[in-house]
This record gives C-alpha cells, structure tokens and sequence, in this order.
C-alpha cells in the first residue's frame, strides 16, 4: 500500500509541476515504472523506462563509464549516479532516477552485503544519492528499495 500511495504522491507531484520522469532500474526490475504506470493519468509525467540489469546496458545504453563499472562496481554510488544521469539524457526527461543494488538472496559475488542499495535522482543541475541497507527478503528488498527511489524524487521535487 505504502509504494502505490507514493506512486500516486509523486505523479501528482509531476503533474503539479509539469515535470517529467525516466527511471533506470537494476534490482527492482522495472517495479518503479510498474507502480507509477498504475497510477491514471501517469502517461503525463512518466516517459519510460531502462531495466539495465546487465552491466552491458548500463555502459552502452546509459552510459555508465567502463571503468566505474570495474573499479567501483555496478552496485556504487558512481553507478546509481550515472544511471540517472544517463536515462535522464537519453529519453530527454526533467527527471531521471537510477537505482541498482543487491536484492539476494545472495550477494554478487564481492564483499557488498545483500540489501546494499543506491537510488539516485538527477535533474540536470544536481544529482543526490543515497546509500541504504535494507533488510528482508529479496521482494522485501525490492520493494524498499523502489520507496527509497520514489521518496529522493519528491525530496528533488
């Protein structure tokens, strides 16, 4: 209940503003573009989408530079940050966010522990991201991690 009453606080929010949003999504799969989309009237304020699971999407569709992804890794605040950035520009929106984490039940192989995640929101100006560690399960994950994401846009707002 909680994601869709954010949902629906941020597309109002845009609307108010006139103000448009493109995610870039990694551990939530497009849960972020799915909550917004369910919310009528949303087709005014959401342009879209990238679920750049693979590192390989994350360079060349959003640009997130090579050697941030082997040196701080896909799951880093330069990632988070870049992936906003880069869906921002790609599908000329206000606003772009950008999340990529570990949702588990297992890591990703390094040290970074499951519920590891960083959103990241970008208007063009500025860029803010936030680190946070979640608890749960994989949905439980999940799900904290596309309120985290929805929470920094309307702080940006």
């Amino acid at each position: 209940m909680r994601t869709d009453a954010l949902a629906a606080r941020l597309v109002e929010k845009l609307k108010g503003r006139e103000m448009t949003l493109a995610t870039a999504e990694s551990c939530t799969g497009g849960g972020i573009g799915h909550a917004i989309t369910a919310v009528s009237g949303s087709s005014a304020v959401f342009l879209g989408g990238v679920i750049s699971y693979a590192n390989s999407v994350k360079e060349q569709l959003l640009g997130v530079p090579g050697d941030v992804l082997r040196t701080k890794g896909a799951v880093s605040e330069e990632t988070a940050r870049a992936m906003a950035e880069g869906v921002r520009r790609l599908l000329h929106a206000d606003l772009g966010v950008g999340v990529t984490g570990i949702a588990g039940p297992n890591s990703d192989g390094t040290s970074k522990p499951v519920g590891l995640v960083y959103v990241s929101c970008s208007d063009g100006n500025r860029t803010l991201v936030r680190e946070n560690h979640f608890s749960g399960d994989r949905e439980a994950v999940r799900r904290q991690s596309m309120e985290a994401a929805m929470e920094l846009v309307l702080e940006m707002l």
